[in-house]
């Protein structure tokens, strides 16, 4: 019997969880690699405020418009080679961004410019459907029904880590003044990706009757809506402050906070109350704001990265389990993907609201960002944790 056919048992140590978790490791970086490189756009490009911002949400606009086809091509085509034509887009697109910044000057400013938002549109396009392919089919058709919540769970966490460990790789390259390189590493991570993915063996599935070419499956939770627009709004305010943030600093006090985060579900969390690490995750990236709004010692750039990296931690894996709880038992895939929906529509709006509003005054981005996490933190205490009490399904 061949053994890579069946189902894996998830644990830390098999080579399948870690080639795939690895792999969405590399891409999210791949795309979270060119959060600090936005102000090297804007000063190679030329490119005003207003357009960094179309800039950014035109990325968002393709992460959401080619996701109702997810269903009917990994029901039409082989799962994992669907993800690798995915991935080689976005791989061929990150090449086409570094050649157009190289020969920008070659080109007038408007039509560069237009060039731009076709790729960013594209890369979003590409980015989104090969991300859904892998942790809302890949992953889950790998495992066993029981261990799947756990495997999500664990998955979620390489992604999460993407968010501080691109641009930190980004701001190491630009620290030595390796440009080039900063342009190139996104897709040698994405080739790396394909790679992990490409060891892992992948039984044929017949496709079901009757998919539809467009779909919500392996999309969007319709019941899950109150969550995602919550989970939407908390994500806004990381994404406003990763807009003004831009140092190798901020980034790795982040990634303590995720450590931090980690630690906290496994002994300070595992009993409490199920609201409770959401309420402490807004109340922790609240008090982080308030400080960068009030207060400018040293020691509140290395303390407010810790906040909200833990705050933004704990707050992910809850609705992560939300969403999935919300879900019917043949939901699983469409949970995962409208999480990982609401997570990066959310950052790409408050990197759209950073560059766009206020003329990167930064005291009004933060009194914003400030705002928007009270009323995030009155919404799911006084209706969001009701209604999902009232509606999940396991």
């Amino acid at each position: 019997m061949d053994t890579q056919n069946t189902p894996i048992h998830i644990n830390l140590w098999h080579r399948d969880f870690w080639s795939m978790s690895l792999a969405y490791l590399l891409l999210a970086m791949a795309v979270c690699c060119y959060i600090p490189m936005i102000p090297l756009f804007i000063e190679k490009f030329g490119l005003s405020s207003l357009q960094t911002g179309i800039m950014v949400g035109t990325f968002g606009l393709g992460n959401l418009a080619l996701g109702s086809l997810c269903s009917w091509l990994v029901q039409r085509y082989r799962r994992n080679k669907m993800f690798i034509l995915n991935a080689f887009i976005v791989a061929a697109d990150m090449l086409l961004m570094f050649y157009l910044s190289e020969t920008s000057s070659m080109l007038p400013l408007p039509d560069t410019y237009y060039i731009l938002l076709a790729l960013c549109f594209v890369l979003g396009a590409s980015f989104g459907l090969a991300e859904k392919i892998l942790i809302s089919t890949l992953v889950i058709d790998k495992c066993e029904s029981f261990q799947r919540t756990e495997a999500n769970h664990h998955t979620s966490w390489f992604g999460r880590f993407a968010i501080s460990l691109g641009p930190l790789a980004t701001l190491l390259l630009d620290q030595f003044h390796e440009d080039m390189f900063a342009y190139l590493l996104p897709p040698i991570l994405v080739l790396m990706s394909i790679m992990l993915i490409s060891s892992v063996s992948f039984p044929f599935k017949t496709p079901d009757d009757d998919v539809k070419l467009f779909s919500l499956d392996h999309f969007f939770l319709p019941q899950g809506i109150w969550l995602f627009l919550n989970l939407l709004l908390i994500t806004t305010v990381v994404g406003i402050v990763l807009a003004m943030m831009s140092t190798l600093q901020f980034y790795a006090m982040l990634m303590i906070g995720f450590l931090i985060a980690i630690l906290s579900e496994k002994f300070v969390f595992p009993n409490a109350d199920l609201k409770s690490e959401t309420v402490t995750g807004l109340i922790a990236i609240g008090f982080a704001l308030l400080l960068l709004l009030t207060r400018h010692q040293a020691v509140v750039y290395y303390l407010s990265p810790i906040l909200i990296g833990f705050g933004i931690g704990i707050i992910g894996s809850r609705f992560l389990l939300f969403f999935i709880k919300l879900s019917k038992h043949c939901q699983r895939g469409t949970s995962q993907s409208t999480f990982t929906l609401a997570w990066e529509c959310g950052l790409t709006t408050g990197l759209l609201i950073g560059y766009c509003c206020f003329k990167q005054d930064y005291k009004e981005l933060l009194t914003l960002a400030l705002v928007l996490d009270l009323v995030a933190l009155a919404v799911y205490n006084f209706f969001t944790h009701r209604w999902y009490m009232a509606h999940r399904n396991r």
